[in-house]
């Protein structure tokens, strides 16, 4: 309690030399955990087979907060990119983020071989990042492209192949749900590859996004992509709760 409580309360000397990067982890920290205080106590307010996408979106924003505690702690002791904090956190976020489009198109006749299918994607997309950012730096340019081919394949499924069609079948709030999220997907997720271009080095030096903070870039995505999926979620929730 002790730690928390230091976490949250900044010392005005510290405030005062907090650089951007660390200020938006630390708002980014307070906010999903806001969110996920939000989400978890929503949870009774809804039909029981609404709990379980309302619990996982709580769990999303709750894994989310954990890990910018500990970025924003090792950014500020070192100075350096937290990046190992940052892969960790997305290889158990992001999977749960595909998982969500599996919940809410059941009601439709989803398939577990979905759900299989963006969880291999995007554990693909993240692995092969990870490696282009950090363990073969040298050919980030390769890893990329393996990463983003994965990642547009997770847009592919959702947008036009066997998520879409179900989604079209479930129609009215869940087809709109549906919609939002394959928005995020594709707007909100693309910052992703921002961040990774402004991290590594290559052929798009000469685009000038080596000179952005990647940190700036990811910490941005991680709010907009984490916290929005579950307002989606919860509002579907409510949607289908008044209407049934």
């Amino acid at each position: 309690m002790t730690n928390l409580l230091n976490f949250i309360a900044i010392a005005p000397e510290t405030l005062g030399t907090m650089d951007s990067t660390a200020f938006t982890f630390f708002i980014g920290c307070m906010a999903m955990m806001a969110a996920s205080a939000f989400f978890f106590f929503s949870m009774n307010d809804f039909d029981r087979k609404w709990k379980t996408s309302i619990l996982v979106s709580g769990l999303i924003t709750f894994i989310a907060a954990v890990h910018y505690w500990y970025m924003r702690d090792y950014y500020m002791t070192t100075g350096e990119s937290p990046t190992d904090f940052r892969y960790v956190d997305w290889i158990l976020t992001v999977p749960l983020m595909c998982v969500e489009f599996y919940l809410i198109l059941k009601v439709a006749g989803a398939k577990k071989s979905m759900l299989w299918k963006l969880i291999l994607l995007s554990v693909v997309m993240l692995v092969t990042g990870y490696i282009g950012e950090v363990s073969d730096s040298d050919n980030a340019q390769i890893w990329g492209l393996v990463s983003g081919v994965a990642y547009f394949a997770i847009v592919y499924e959702i947008w036009l192949g066997g998520a879409a069609k179900l989604a079209k079948e479930a129609g009215g709030s869940i087809q709109r749900a549906h919609k939002v999220l394959c928005w995020f997907v594709l707007v909100g997720w693309a910052i992703y590859p921002i961040g990774y271009m402004a991290g590594t080095s290559g052929w798009y030096d000469m685009l000038g996004l080596s000179v952005l903070d990647m940190d700036v870039w990811y910490n941005i995505a991680d709010a907009i992509n984490k916290i929005g999926f579950g307002l989606v979620i919860y509002n579907l929730a409510l949607e289908q709760s008044k209407t049934e």
